[in-house]
């Protein structure tokens, strides 16, 4: 069903993404609980996920955990696009929902955006009563 090989299943047992199955050799059994674990790291593997990023975030989920609690002395890591002097955008890559081709697309549309206002120009002058 998840079109995912009996091999990568097996890997995926072995570092500990995926539950064994019920049972032994023939007798193995995947249940639903199985099924929607495959789909949930197929569906995190296409959008850039590593498997150890993948872990983190089903293992996080699946305590109910806050996997982006910060105790202190906690070291972060954060990407920052310089848009110009003065104007940044920060974030920290392993507290998102993206993958690393989403972050590049990201900095690629906020820079297009600034692009795009600054050569708008200044705003029209409002008068103080429009809404």
């Amino acid at each position: 069903m998840t079109q995912t090989p009996k091999r990568t299943v097996r890997y995926y047992i072995q570092l500990g993404l995926l539950d064994r199955p019920v049972g032994e050799t023939r007798a193995a059994r995947y249940g639903e609980a199985h099924l929607r674990r495959l789909l949930q790291i197929k569906q995190l593997s296409a959008a850039g996920f590593s498997l150890d990023r993948i872990r983190e975030r089903l293992d996080g989920a699946a305590l109910g955990a806050d996997v982006y609690a910060r105790p202190p002395g906690t070291v972060e890591q954060w990407t920052t696009l310089v848009i110009t002097e003065g104007l940044e955008l920060s974030l920290d890559p392993n507290r998102t929902d993206l993958s690393p081709g989403q972050v590049r697309s990201l900095f690629r549309d906020v820079l297009a955006l600034y692009e795009e206002v600054k050569q708008a120009g200044p705003p029209a002058h409002r008068s103080a009563d429009a809404v």
